[in-house]
């Protein structure tokens, strides 16, 4: 074997081994996690939080925010399916930790939206985790792009 082989395969293995390192989990919290949340040391979800309840999450969607004085339900919906604006998402059927990591990003500044960061800044991490909790539970009106072709 010549040495320009062995040093391309020397190179290609180590290029796999911190590649393969890189992906393995290495017991902290991953780097989307709030700081807050990281304080906390919450660890119930994947996105750092303590368990939701869905039934105070449903009390919480009501609550206009003094930042912009509207509620979750009176832009998406009661259900989270009837989006005020057909930019905004539905939040019916969403994964739960989809809808948690969101509302951190909103609220830590990492995600901006001119409504959104206002909603969420005072949120707590228990108020996130109910409403991710409520809004998971919803009728699903999601849709992919399963068979279109």
């Amino acid at each position: 074997m010549s040495r320009a082989m062995t040093t391309t395969r020397l190179a290609f293995a180590l290029l796999a081994a911190l590649a393969f390192a890189a992906c393995t989990p290495s017991g902290e919290t991953p780097a989307e996690h709030s700081s807050a949340d990281r304080g906390e040391g919450h660890t119930s979800s994947s996105a750092g939080l303590p368990k939701g309840h869905a039934d105070a999450g449903e009390k919480r969607s009501l609550v206009k925010s003094k930042a912009t004085n509207q509620s979750c339900i009176d832009c998406h919906g009661k259900e989270g399916n009837v989006p005020l604006d057909p930019t905004y998402p539905k939040l019916g059927g969403q994964y739960a930790d989809y809808i948690a990591h969101s509302l951190q990003m909103y609220r830590d500044g990492d995600r901006e939206h001119p409504l959104m960061s206002g909603q969420a800044k005072d949120l707590t991490d228990q108020e996130i985790a109910d409403l991710a909790a409520f809004f998971s539970t919803r009728p699903s009106q999601l849709r992919d792009l399963h068979g279109v072709h």
